[in-house]
C-alpha cells in the first residue's frame, strides 16, 4: 500500500504531479488533455493500491502477466464491474499464444498483438466468450533484442494487416510500442515519430482497420511521446513509486 503524508497519501500526490506535467506537455504541443489517456501500470503492486488509484479516479490499467494478474483479478470484479465507471485491465507484456485463451478470460483488451498466430488465437477465445475484444499491434522500433513486437516491414506484419479486419471477435484499435532504454532524446523521439508514421501509412493501406490508437511513452518519456502523437500514455514508476521487482516467474 502506498505510504500516507498527510492528509494526502503519496499515490494522491504523484498523480498531482503527473497530471500537472502531462498538462504541460499537451499545451507544449499545442493538444487537449483529453487528447492523450492515461494508463496506469499496476504490474507487481498489490489489489489495494489499485484500488486506491481508482478511487482517485484512473479507470484503465495495465498489466505484464496473465499469471501475475490472475491472482489479482478476482479482488477487482467489483470495480471493474462498476456500471458507472467501470475500471478496464489490458495485458501490455509479451503474450504467448498458448495463453491467448486465458488471457481474453481476464482482460479487457490486448495491446501486444505481434504475430498473426497470436490475433487468430485470441480471436478463436474471445469467439467462445461471445467477447469482442480490444487489441494494439505492438510494433517493434528498437534495436534491442529484449523488446518484443512486429518487425513494422516484414511479411509478418503484411500477413497480419491483410488478416486482422476478418478476425470479428477482435476490435483493432492502433499500434503501440516501446523506445529504447538510455538513448538521447532525438532517438527517443524518432521511434515515437516513426510509430506515428508507420500508423498513418498502414491506415491509408488497410481502410478498414481503425488505427486511430498509438500507446507510447512511459514515466521518463511520455512527454516527447505526446509531442509526437501519442494517444495513450503508460505510466508506472512516476505515479506508484519504484517497484519490487516480479518473483512469480512465467507470464
Amino acid at each position: 500500500m502506498v505510504e500516507s503524508r498527510g492528509t494526502m497519501t503519496a499515490l494522491a500526490e504523484n498523480l498531482k504531479r503527473l497530471e500537472e506535467a502531462i498538462g504541460q506537455a499537451c499545451r507544449a504541443a499545442g493538444r487537449e488533455r483529453g487528447e492523450v489517456e492515461l494508463m496506469a501500470v499496476s504490474k507487481t503492486y498489490p489489489v489495494e493500491t489499485i484500488a486506491e488509484a481508482a478511487g482517485l479516479g484512473l479507470r484503465l490499467f495495465g498489466e505484464n502477466r496473465v499469471q501475475e494478474f490472475s491472482s489479482k483479478a478476482g479482488e477487482l470484479e467489483g470495480l471493474r464491474r462498476d456500471g458507472a465507471a467501470p475500471v478496464c485491465v489490458h495485458l501490455i507484456g509479451h503474450l504467448q499464444s498458448n495463453k491467448a485463451a486465458r488471457a481474453v478470460e481476464l482482460f479487457d483488451g490486448i495491446d501486444s498483438v505481434d504475430s498473426l498466430r497470436l490475433a487468430e488465437r485470441l480471436n478463436e477465445a474471445a469467439g467462445k466468450l461471445g467477447k469482442r475484444l480490444p487489441v494494439l499491434i505492438e510494433v517493434k522500433l528498437s534495436p534491442e533484442e529484449t523488446k518484443a513486437g512486429l518487425e513494422p516491414g516484414s511479411d509478418e506484419a503484411a500477413r497480419l494487416l491483410e488478416r486482422l479486419p476478418d478476425l470479428e471477435f477482435l476490435e483493432t484499435r492502433g499500434l503501440m510500442t516501446i523506445a529504447p532504454w538510455g538513448v538521447a532524446e532525438d532517438v527517443t523521439r524518432a521511434c515515437f515519430r516513426s510509430l506515428r508514421e508507420w500508423r498513418d501509412k498502414w491506415a491509408a493501406a488497410h481502410s478498414r482497420l481503425k488505427l486511430d490508437a498509438l500507446s507510447m511513452g512511459m514515466s521518463g518519456d511520455f512527454s516527447l511521446a505526446i509531442e509526437e502523437g501519442a494517444t495513450r500514455i503508460r505510466i508506472g514508476t512516476a505515479l506508484f513509486g519504484k517497484r519490487a521487482p516480479w518473483k512469480g516467474g512465467g507470464e
